[in-house]
This record gives C-alpha cells, sequence and structure tokens, in this order.
C-alpha cells in the first residue's frame, strides 16, 4: 500500500491546510501539539484498559473504542480547541454554518491482529447524495506513531468528489503514515477506515470531529457533559458542544441563550440569538436541499408584503 505524501509541517497555515484538504480531501499536520498528546495519552490509559473490545464487525473484536472524551481529559480539551485545527475548520465549515459544534469524540486502539475496517464516510448518516460539500472535519490525533504496518488510517484520496457508487482500486488507497503528537484532518466524503494492525504493538488514535452545527451530533454532547459536567470546561470550548446558538433562533432554552446554563444569575431580558450568531448567519451562502424545483412567480397585480428570510434578534 502506498503512503500519503499529505503532511505538512506545523507552521503550516490554515489556509494551506484547507487547500489541500479541499483539493484531496485530507491532510496531515506533522508534529502539531506532541506535548499534549502525550499528556492525554496518560489521561486516558486506564479508560483504554478499561475498555471492551468491539462487537461488531465495524467496531473491530480486536479494537477498543472510549467516547467522551472532554469530560476524560483535559489534554483532550486543549486538543479539541487547538487553534490551528479550529482555524481550518472555519475554512472548511463556516461557510454552511454560523457555528461549528464538536460532533464526536473517541478513542480508537488497534490491538496487534485488529483486522482493516472497512472503507466508509463519516458523513454517510445524513441523507446527502454524494458528491456533497464538507458538512463533518473530523480529525484523528496520533497518540502513537500510526504506520502501514500498524493500522495507520487508509484513506482514498479525491473520493469525496466522486459519486456514491464509485468502489476504489486497491491501488487508490494509501496509508496516513504520520508521528505521535501530528493530526490527519479530513472530509466528510472521503473514504477512509482503520489499517489492519500487522505489528507487534497497538495503534491508538484520538477522533475529534466538528460539523456544522444545524446538523444532529453524532455523539449527544449535552447528555455527555451535562452542566455540572461542562461548567469546569475553557467557554470556548462549551460553545464548541453546543452550549452555544447554530444560527438565530437555533438551539435556544427557556427562550434565552443556552450559555446561561454555565453563567450566574442573569436578570435581563431573554434572547433567542445574539449579534454575533445573527452577523455569521448573515455570511452564510444558503444551501439546496433536494430536487424540489421553485414554482415560477405570477404576473399578477397589488401590492407585494415583506418577508422576513431570515430570523434575528436585531
Amino acid at each position: 500500500m502506498r503512503t500519503g505524501s499529505n503532511s505538512v509541517s506545523a507552521d503550516t497555515s490554515p489556509y494551506g491546510v484547507a487547500e489541500i484538504v479541499e483539493r484531496d480531501g485530507y491532510a496531515v499536520v506533522k508534529a502539531l501539539a506532541s506535548d499534549v498528546v502525550r499528556r492525554s495519552r496518560d489521561d486516558l490509559a486506564p479508560h483504554i484498559e478499561a475498555a471492551p473490545w468491539g462487537h461488531t464487525p465495524f467496531l473491530g473484536s480486536r479494537t477498543k473504542r472510549v467516547p467522551g472524551l472532554v469530560a476524560k481529559s483535559r489534554a483532550v480539551q486543549e486538543l479539541a480547541i487547538h487553534p490551528l485545527v479550529l482555524a481550518v475548520a472555519d475554512c472548511l465549515l463556516l461557510p454552511r454554518c454560523a457555528r461549528y459544534q464538536l460532533n464526536f469524540s473517541g478513542v480508537m486502539h488497534l490491538a496487534p491482529g485488529a483486522g482493516a475496517q472497512g472503507l466508509h464516510r463519516d458523513g454517510s448518516f445524513y441523507p446527502f447524495a454524494q458528491p456533497f460539500p464538507t458538512v463533518i472535519m473530523p480529525t484523528m490525533w496520533a497518540v502513537s506513531d500510526f504506520t502501514a504496518e500498524n493500522g495507520g488510517t487508509q484513506i482514498v484520496p479525491g473520493s469525496h468528489l466522486w459519486d456514491s457508487d464509485r468502489e476504489p482500486l486497491e491501488s487508490e488507497i494509501v496509508s496516513a503514515e504520520m508521528p505521535a503528537g501530528s493530526v490527519l484532518i479530513y472530509t466528510s466524503g472521503v473514504l477512509h477506515g482503520g489499517g489492519e494492525n500487522r505489528a507487534s504493538e497497538s495503534r491508538t488514535g484520538i477522533a475529534l470531529q466538528y460539523a456544522l452545527a444545524w446538523l444532529r451530533q453524532e455523539e449527544n454532547q449535552f447528555l455527555a457533559n451535562p452542566p455540572e459536567v461542562a461548567r469546569e470546561f475553557p467557554e470556548r470550548l462549551q460553545r464548541l458542544i453546543g452550549y452555544d446558538y447554530a444560527a438565530p433562533y437555533l438551539g435556544f432554552v427557556n427562550g434565552d441563550d443556552p450559555h446561561r446554563l454555565l453563567e450566574g444569575p442573569y436578570d435581563g431580558p431573554p434572547q433567542r440569538s445574539n449579534p454575533s450568531v445573527d452577523a455569521a448567519y448573515e455570511r452564510v451562502t444558503p444551501q439546496r436541499y433536494g430536487d424540489v424545483e421553485p414554482v415560477s412567480t405570477p404576473s399578477a397585480p397589488g401590492k407585494k408584503v415583506a418577508t422576513l428570510s431570515r430570523l434575528a434578534e436585531s
């Protein structure tokens, strides 16, 4: 199997990384947060030890998985809000949303003898016809070195632009090799999967995914991180897991800002949006979903009544 060549240094601009991801479906940023990843490994070691083996072919009988990571590791919290990763998410996701959110967090720990995972697309549980714009930006942090031998993630470059029915040739699959502390960033539409671990050591990765905030999260962050837990997180992470508006009038609680659940007393009027979210939403280009064609506008006499195309508090 070929080794992927889309590796860049940690000082690459987010625009440069995003350009590669948009073109090929993935990029690897080498040695981006080695110290933080080492701390996350130490935090998560007991959880990995206690985790059960997978019980389906997709989950893998020689693979362990640990969900709900932001409540289990302060180091993972740092990875989730890493400035470069979020800047790349800004480039890839914000054209289609006012806010994006943490969609999933989990460890993928492949023991020696783990079989290759079936190639799949992380965005396939949303009913969008392939190819479709990026709706999820998954990342995989290498806790251990990722190699072709130990089950490094397999990627099919360019497959985010394919029709759903096209299947890859073996020669089109590459292994995303990277040293520990690096991060693989890819798109919701690219075919990928864990490789076969033919080595004598385990391969461990931390998956953190980001999605358009108007989509249902794969991992329910509100139940995984209720207010009494989320209150201890950095504010950027609180908002990233969903204690924020997804758009004007989208995601309020008790008619007010969901972040108030984590704040002190507030005696002002409830707000179903705020100027920051309103402005972000105005920059979003509306997306057409499905094949419904608009009816033509008739020529008729009379005065037209203005309508609100978008809700906003202002």
